[in-house]
């Protein structure tokens, strides 16, 4: 049988980044969490916490955090039904959700979803922020409990909605245009011309190229890792990027930016995967990221998406 103090002592480490701050976490002293997460891994045969500053999770020890999670959504559904079996007297512990999810999406829509669910559910919230393309793969490891992702198809052991598409517009400034686009936008000019890329990752703007020219010309570029800072460099002419349609459509309207090419725009189908052992305990939560999607992105064509224009 499995030890849950061990466990969350485990997974409080993890989480804070620190013995000491696990143990104010959990009501112990920093000695009773080290002995704790020692003699289970002990007994597993395996280093669940890399030591460190700060402290982070093997392999295996992502997946005991995530079965603590999925134990304490559990026992948060019982208490709430039978408040009197909470072993706290002023109620049972707040529950940490582990979620992945793209900047763009934090950055535009996503925090609704949040705002919504946390009004109906005591909840604190860790967000693991990766590439759309990349979400996938801390869920797939058991780093997290759900994942904003743009991967189709399911993940083994959860459950996956189709959410909509995240519309992405190439803009730059109208002073930008006219000094590195006046002969027009071409693969000549654009292998001359600044962009702006999120990290290396990021692929979105070769998506854009191949395209509008046929192919992917190697293109100057700023490394930007900023979802507000894309749009804000774009404004003040540093270069041309892919910025996402609720955050430029008040800049295109005013004629701050101009889309390189107009009506030529990438779209990034969305999905929500959820570990089915969650996906019970955490039903507000999917409605809520529903809700938001189905307002903060395109939701019309429920197809595959892809480029348009």
């Amino acid at each position: 049988m499995l030890d849950y103090q061990a466990l969350k002592a485990v997974a409080a480490v993890i989480r804070t980044g620190s013995f000491d701050k696990a143990a104010r976490l959990i009501h112990v002293t920093p000695s009773a969490v080290s002995q704790r997460v020692k003699q289970l891994e002990e007994r597993m045969g395996a280093v669940l916490v890399v030591r460190g500053s700060p402290c982070t999770a093997t392999e295996t020890g992502d997946w005991l955090c995530r079965h603590v999670e999925q134990v304490e959504l559990m026992e948060g559904q019982l208490f709430d039904a039978w408040p009197a079996l909470s072993p706290a007297a002023d109620g049972p512990e707040r529950v940490t959700l582990s979620i992945a999810v793209n900047a763009d999406s934090l950055g535009t829509w996503f925090l609704e979803a949040l705002q919504r669910f946390s009004k109906t559910a005591d909840c604190l919230f860790d967000l693991a922020v990766d590439d759309q393309e990349h979400t996938a793969e801390r869920l797939r490891r058991g780093q997290v409990a759900a994942a904003v992702t743009s991967l189709e198809q399911p993940i083994q052991g959860c459950r996956r909605i189709y959410l909509g598409r995240l519309r992405y517009h190439a803009t730059a400034s109208p002073d930008f245009m006219a000094r590195h686009f006046a002969g027009g936008v071409d693969a000549h000019s654009l292998g001359l011309a600044p962009a702006l890329t999120f990290d290396r990752k990021d692929r979105l703007q070769q998506m854009w190229l191949a395209a509008a020219t046929g192919g992917e010309p190697a293109i100057p570029t700023h490394w930007l890792p900023s979802t507000q800072g894309f749009v804000e460099a774009a404004l003040r002419g540093l270069g041309w990027g892919m910025n996402p349609a609720a955050l430029v459509a008040g800049h295109l309207a005013d004629g701050r930016l101009v889309e390189l090419i107009p009506g030529k725009v990438i779209d990034v189908p969305l999905y929500w995967q959820i570990s089915r052992l969650a996906s019970a305990p955490l039903a507000g939560l999917t409605e809520a990221v529903r809700a938001a999607a189905a307002e903060g992105l395109e939701t019309e064509d429920r197809g595959q998406g892809g480029r348009q224009g």
